[in-house]
C-alpha cells in the first residue's frame, strides 16, 4: 500500500483498465459492471413482482424523511459548493490547465457550452419553465417565503425561487463533480471515474472495494436518475402529442416514445460524442433558441420587463432562500428547494462525469466561468420570458392558464402556447425539443455508464455502449408499462434518496480536490 501524501497523486501504478474482462465484445471492470448489472437485473424483477403504489408509497417515505430530517445539511452543502466554485474563479488554481499547460480543447466554444447546457439542464427548463413560476405565484404548492399568491410581489418572488432552483447551486454541484473527474483524469492520468476523485484521501485503497463501492453508486444513481427522467419526459411529450393531435394514448403513448427515444439514443450513442450528442446538442440548442426568440417577440413588453424582475427577485431572495433556519415557509422549502437539491445532487454523477469527457484543454477559471455563470444567464432569459408570460395569463385570466391556472405540469407550456400565434407550431416544435433533449440525455448518460463500468477507459467498444442506452429505456419503459405513473414516482423517489450519501461524497470531493491542486502548484 503506497503511503499517502503530495507526490503520490503521480507515483500510483495503476493502469487504466487493468482490472478489465474483455469478453463477449464487451471491455468491462468486472466489480462494478457485474454488480451493478446483477442489482438492476434484480431490481426489474422486483418491480415486476411488487405493487407499485406500496412500493412508492415506501420509497416516499424513506425519501421525505430524508428530506425532512437533512434539511440543513443539504441547503448548507449547496451554498458550500457555490462559494467553492466562485473561489476557484478568483484564485490562483484557475490558470491550471485541464489536461496540462499544452493541452488543447477537443471543441469549439460553442459546441462546448451547447453540450454543456443539454446534458445539464435542457429538458428541465423544458418541463418547468412554465409550471414552476405560476405554480409560485398561485400557491399551487405553498409559495417561496410565504408571500401572498396572486399579488404584484408574488410575481418578483416566484420568478427569483424559481431562477434560484436553476441557478448557480445545480451548476456549483455539477461543477465540483465535473472539475474533480476532469483534473484526476486528465491532470494526474487517474481513470476518469468517481473513485479517482478520492485518491489523495484513501491511495491505492480507490482501486480496491471503497472504490468500486464509490463507482457502483454512481452507476445506480445515474441510471435510475435517467431513467426516472426519460419517464417523466415520455409524460410531457405524450401529454403535448395528446393535446395537439386531440387523442389519448395513455401509457401505451408514453411507452412507445420512450421506444422511440431510446431507439434513437441507441443510434447516437453508435456514432459516438462527434457525430451524436454533439450534432444533436448544437441542433437542439439551435432550434431552442429559435423558439424562445418567438416567443419573447410575441410578447416582446412582457419578457423584456421579465427578465429585470427575474434578477431582481433572484438578488434580493437569494440570502433569504439560502438560508434554511427559522423559516416559516419549510413546507414550501422540503417539497421544492431541498428536493430541487437532493435530485441535483443524485444527477451530479451523469451530468458531471459528461462535462468532464469534454472539457480538456480549458483554464478551471474558463471552465468554472461557462459551467457556472454562462449557464445562469442563459437560464434567466428563457425562465423569464416562459414565466414571465405564463404568469401575466394567469393575471390577464388569458387562455387555459388564465381561466384554470396550473392543472397539469406536463401539460403547463402547451397550455400557454394557446395563447400564442402559431400554437400548435409551436407546441410541435416544443415536443421535438422535448424528444431530442432526452435523446441527448440518454446518449451523454450512456457514455457516463459506460466510462465507469470500463474502469475509466474512454474508447470502450460501441455494443457496450448501445447495451446501456438500451438498458435505461428498457427499466423506464417496463416501469410505464407495469406501474404507471406510481412506478416512475417510486423511482423517482429512490434515486432522490441516494443524494443523502453522495452529499457527504460531494464535500470530500472538495477537499480532496484542493488537495490534488497544491499538487499541481508545485509542479514544473
Amino acid at each position: 500500500m503506497k503511503k499517502v501524501d503530495k507526490y503520490s497523486i503521480d507515483n500510483t501504478d495503476y493502469t487504466v483498465g487493468q482490472d478489465n474482462i474483455q469478453k463477449w465484445g464487451f471491455d468491462v471492470h468486472n466489480p462494478v459492471f457485474g454488480t451493478s448489472a446483477g442489482l438492476i437485473v434484480l431490481f426489474l424483477i422486483a418491480a415486476l413482482i411488487s405493487d407499485p403504489v406500496t412500493a412508492k408509497a415506501a420509497l416516499n417515505g424513506v425519501k421525505n424523511s430524508i428530506i425532512n430530517s437533512f434539511d440543513v445539511l443539504f441547503i448548507w452543502s449547496g451554498n458550500i459548493f457555490v462559494i467553492f466554485c466562485l473561489a476557484l474563479i478568483f484564485s490562483p488554481y484557475g490558470k491550471i490547465r485541464i489536461g496540462g499547460k499544452g493541452a488543447e480543447a477537443d471543441y469549439s466554444r460553442t459546441s462546448w457550452l451547447a453540450m454543456l447546457f443539454a446534458a445539464g439542464m435542457g429538458i428541465g427548463l423544458m418541463f418547468w419553465s412554465v409550471a414552476e413560476p405560476v405554480a409560485y405565484y398561485t400557491g399551487w404548492y405553498e409559495t417561496p417565503l410565504n408571500v401572498a399568491p396572486n399579488t404584484p410581489e408574488a410575481i418578483k418572488v416566484a420568478l427569483g425561487a424559481t431562477m434560484y432552483h436553476w441557478g448557480f447551486h445545480p451548476w456549483a454541484i455539477y461543477g465540483v463533480v465535473a472539475l474533480s473527474l476532469a483534473f484526476f483524469a486528465y491532470n494526474k492520468g487517474l481513470p476518469l471515474s468517481i473513485r479517482s476523485i478520492f485518491y489523495p484521501l484513501l491511495g491505492d485503497r480507490v482501486w480496491g472495494w471503497p472504490g468500486h463501492i464509490v463507482d457502483i453508486f454512481a452507476v445506480l444513481a445515474t441510471l435510475f436518475g435517467l431513467a426516472t427522467s426519460l419517464g417523466l419526459g415520455a409524460q410531457q411529450a405524450a401529454s403535448g402529442i395528446e393535446h395537439v393531435f386531440n387523442f389519448q394514448g395513455g401509457i401505451s403513448l408514453q411507452v412507445a416514445v420512450i421506444v422511440v427515444v431510446t431507439l434513437l439514443a441507441v443510434i447516437s450513442v453508435a456514432r459516438g460524442i462527434d457525430g451524436g450528442v454533439k450534432l444533436l446538442s448544437n441542433i437542439n440548442m439551435l432550434v431552442a433558441l429559435a423558439l424562445l426568440v418567438f416567443v419573447a417577440l410575441v410578447g416582446f413588453a412582457i419578457s423584456m420587463g421579465s427578465i429585470p424582475t427575474t434578477l431582481a427577485g433572484y438578488a434580493e431572495n437569494f440570502f433569504a432562500l439560502s438560508n434554511p433556519h427559522g423559516r416559516e415557509d419549510q413546507t414550501w422549502m422540503h417539497g421544492w428547494t431541498v428536493f430541487y437539491w437532493a435530485w441535483w445532487i443524485s444527477w451530479s454523477p451523469f451530468v458531471g462525469m459528461f462535462i468532464a469527457r469534454v472539457s480538456k484543454g480549458r483554464t478551471i477559471r474558463e471552465f468554472m466561468v461557462a459551467v457556472l455563470i454562462v449557464p445562469t444567464l442563459i437560464t434567466v432569459i428563457w425562465m423569464s420570458v416562459f414565466g414571465g408570460q405564463a404568469i401575466e395569463q394567469v393575471v390577464d385570466g388569458v387562455g387555459s392558464l388564465g381561466e384554470n391556472g396550473l392543472t397539469s405540469v406536463s401539460l403547463a407550456m402547451f397550455e400557454m402556447f394557446e395563447a400564442l400565434p402559431f400554437s400548435n407550431v409551436l407546441s410541435v416544435i416544443a415536443i421535438v425539443l422535448v424528444m431530442v433533449f432526452f435523446i441527448t440525455s440518454s446518449d451523454s448518460g450512456s457514455l457516463v455508464i459506460d466510462n465507469i463500468t470500463a474502469g475509466g477507459k474512454m474508447d470502450s467498444p460501441m455494443p457496450q455502449r448501445v447495451f446501456w442506452a438500451a438498458i435505461e429505456g428498457a427499466i423506464a419503459a417496463v416501469l410505464l408499462y407495469v406501474g404507471g405513473t406510481e412506478a416512475i414516482e417510486a423511482l423517482q423517489a429512490g434515486a432522490i434518496s441516494t443524494a443523502l450519501p453522495f452529499t457527504i461524497i460531494l464535500l470530500l470531493m472538495c477537499v480532496s480536490l484542493l488537495m490534488g491542486f497544491s499538487t499541481e502548484r508545485f509542479r514544473d
